[in-house]
């Protein structure tokens, strides 16, 4: 009964309260706040409280609020079906993929003992021991061998919303919009697992814990093995391909307003448009969990461990005892991961409101003779360097 509590409880701290929770104020943090401030214009500031604006915190309300009292309107002439289903079939692979993405390692129920190369137990690397006690899988959802290739397969599925809202709607914008979705989603996949492949290759596993684990390991004592510092041009192919997989501007093509409305959402309205609003935003927030975990760390905190500060021949609690620090550690690392995602998220944002639209000859360019290409060649010269060394 305890573990069945305990999975309750983390699928409600992550998905419904981080995930949903961040995806929501991204409408009024990034497509209002943040193009406010980078169009030097104030933003929402209409709507208020008593006479207080409260930072535009009223228009995200109104919005919520506007969404569930519209009304939900299917076309005489579509598939209901299929019109019906397809926004959960976008919306619910943006939640699923978060079952295995960590925002801390393990828990000890007993004593962390942290070996440091040096000790005398013949180690390459920094190893964390649970003595007297077990591991808990207490900060994710839950633990594969394979996360990485359940996430992309997960990820994967939402393809099929895009498509079947195009079709379902029985408007030329919707099937154009789901056409380009499919095209868009299908040529990113590609090359944004081909750059993936080279940090695989490096870290020997398709577990996400012991890909984190594993850039907790420092270059010459001082450098951490981040997945950015190790594969530097596959994190910015990576990134790259997230983007495009989000349909996020610049790669907002099959929801090109100027030219198909709003592409395969054209025909929706009510909660069904919110859904897949929602599922495009938790999306951006999944890819930055993904690159996070890759290429910048995951929960590692440079120099922090779970039985202290270390850096060189310095080791030191500052004063705590090492059952405190441990859970200082703790917080340290939770809160690492969700910075690295927050600035991800404000990363893709950025990129948003500073670049065009790219057409669509160009979108499909960029992604099969640029980085298709490059995430080749990167794979190709890892493996030869490894093979080498």
């Amino acid at each position: 009964m305890a573990e069945i509590l305990i999975s309750l409880a983390k699928i409600i701290v992550i998905v419904f309260v981080f995930v949903m929770g961040l995806a929501s104020l991204m409408t009024l943090l990034g497509d209002r706040k943040q193009s406010a401030r980078i169009q030097n214009r104030l933003g929402p500031s209409r709507a208020n409280f008593f006479g207080q604006s409260l930072f535009g915190l009223p228009h995200f309300i109104a919005d919520g609020i506007k969404m569930l009292l519209k009304e939900n309107i299917v076309p005489a002439q579509s598939n209901k079906l299929l019109h019906t289903i397809a926004p959960a079939l976008v919306f619910m692979p943006a939640l699923i993929g978060w079952a295995v993405i960590p925002f801390m390692d393990h828990y000890c129920t007993g004593t962390v003992e942290v070996i440091m190369p040096g000790d005398g137990y013949g180690v390459d690397h920094y190893t964390e021991v649970c003595r007297g006690g077990e591991w808990k899988n207490y900060f994710s959802i839950m633990h594969m061998n394979s996360g990485v290739l359940f996430a992309f397969a997960i990820a994967a599925v939402s393809v099929y919303g895009a498509a079947i809202a195009g079709w379902a709607s029985n408007s030329k914008f919707s099937l154009i919009g789901g056409l380009r979705s499919t095209a868009q989603m299908i040529s990113y996949e590609v090359a944004m697992g081909l750059s993936l492949a080279g940090a695989l290759v490096i870290y020997g596993t398709l577990n996400i814990n012991e890909m984190v684990r594993m850039q907790g390991h420092l270059l010459g004592d001082w450098l951490p093995m981040w997945g950015i510092v190790v594969q530097p041009l596959a994190f910015f192919l990576f990134l790259l391909a997230g983007l495009a997989e989000t349909k996020r501007a610049p790669f907002d093509l099959p929801e090109g307003e100027s030219e198909i409305v709003a592409g395969y959402i054209t025909e929706y309205s009510s909660m069904k448009f919110a859904m897949m609003q929602l599922a495009e935003y938790a999306a951006t927030v999944f890819i930055a969990a993904l690159v996070t975990v890759v290429f910048l760390g995951g929960w590692q905190f440079p120099f922090v461990y779970a039985d202290g500060f270390r850096i060189f021949d310095i080791h030191t609690t500052f004063g705590l005892s090492e059952d405190v620090w441990y859970w200082v550690s703790i917080f340290l690392r939770i809160g690492a991961m969700v910075f690295k995602i927050l600035v991800l998220v404000w990363l893709q944002f950025m990129m948003r409101w500073t670049l065009p639209r790219f057409r669509y000859d160009q979108v499909m360019t960029l992604g099969w003779k640029i980085l298709l290409p490059l995430s080749i060649a990167n794979l190709f010269i890892t493996a030869l360097v490894l093979t080498i060394l």
